[in-house]
């Protein structure tokens, strides 16, 4: 891709290249790019500018951390051996992925030459990709048995409704219903099998050491509800996760480095759908490909796919849901109520 050779503003440059103007910020406050300024002060990129931005992206999508990509550009190249190495393992899995894929189609017409025909769900099975994954289920209370479906789900999801919503069943509910999930509630925050399972299994404890590095890398502040989270994310099994309130015992800039971790590391890993009502965690100004948000209405009515634009169905609800983290811990537990209705 040859950068432009022309100047480009902050929206032009976003555009140009795949990313939100605020990701550019995050690489900006990081001192990755340092963009000119016009006569007026407005952010300016030259095309020097642009093909580091590029290179940058190019480093994160092999999951280096903000940490590891500055010290590749200032020349120390050791850190891309890890980023490598990620790559690798993730080109494995897909490779399992279409070998098994490959001997499914192949059972199939050997199926067919004995005279067996493939029912309509052996055929769902074997045409999918890995990623077109489809669910359907009957809401459960407080809904009134309404039949949800959600199609083509992307590796990255968001829950998220007003308190009273119904978000933790309906995020129950999912999780049982998806093929190979499993439901991580807050009683993470109180599981004492933590440090045997980290000591019985050296392979889980050297990959949550790796991640729990990494994240420190990306601003991230090692607490007991990181290592649960870490724990939980770096097991073998299974390949879908519903995660309850994400950001329950994080700080902000855990919940920042929790969520570049969820997109950078372990989305070509893990489904993941994560309840929140964070603003650190959903930030919808750098929500992207691959991501979806599905709201809970207060008023019971079915959960929906928002659409992540402004003025899309349903985007000015999910903003209202959201608050920083500092927020959030102040109105922690607090449900607001009428006054006449208190009395």
């Amino acid at each position: 891709m040859n950068p432009p050779r022309r100047n480009l503003t902050s929206s032009q440059a976003a555009a140009y290249l795949g990313v939100s103007a605020k990701a550019l910020r995050i690489y900006e406050r990081q001192g990755l790019i340092v963009p000119g300024r016009s006569v007026a002060g407005w952010r300016l990129y030259g095309p020097d500018d642009l093909a580091r931005a590029s290179e940058i992206l190019c480093l994160r999508r092999l999951g280096l951390s903000l940490a590891q990509i500055v010290r590749v550009l200032d020349g120390d190249r050791s850190a891309l051996e890890s980023g490598l190495a990620v790559q690798e393992e993730r080109l494995c899995r897909q490779a399992e992925q279409i070998d098994a894929a490959f001997r499914r189609v192949r059972g199939l017409r050997d199926d067919l030459r004995r005279g067996q025909a493939p029912d309509a769900a052996a055929l769902d099975l074997a045409l999918g990709d890995g990623e077109g994954i489809n669910v359907g289920f009957e809401l459960p209370w407080p809904w009134g048995g309404e039949w949800f479906e959600l199609r083509a789900i992307p590796p990255l999801n968001f829950i998220t409704g007003p308190l009273g919503s119904g978000k933790t069943r309906f995020a129950e509910r999912l999780a049982a219903a998806l093929p190979d999930a499993a439901f991580l509630g807050l009683d993470r925050l109180r599981d004492p099998t933590i440090g045997k399972r980290l000591d019985d299994d050296a392979a889980l404890a050297a990959r949550v050491d790796g991640a729990l590095d990494w994240l420190e890398e990306e601003g991230a502040v090692r607490t007991k509800a990181l290592l649960a989270l870490v724990v939980a994310l770096e097991a073998d099994a299974p390949t879908m996760l519903v995660m309850d309130m994400v950001e329950d015992g994080l700080c902000d800039a855990t919940q920042r480095a929790v969520i570049a971790y969820f997109r950078v590391r372990m989305r070509h890993r893990l489904t993941l759908f994560l309840m929140t009502r964070s603003s650190s965690i959903l930030d919808l100004h750098l929500v992207g490909v691959g991501e979806a948000v599905v709201y809970c209405p207060a008023n019971h009515s079915p959960p929906f796919r928002a659409e992540l634009r402004p003025g899309g169905h349903g985007y000015e609800a999910v903003a209202t849901c959201l608050a920083t983290p500092a927020i959030r811990a102040r109105t922690a537990g607090i449900v607001a109520i009428r006054s006449d209705a208190a009395e």
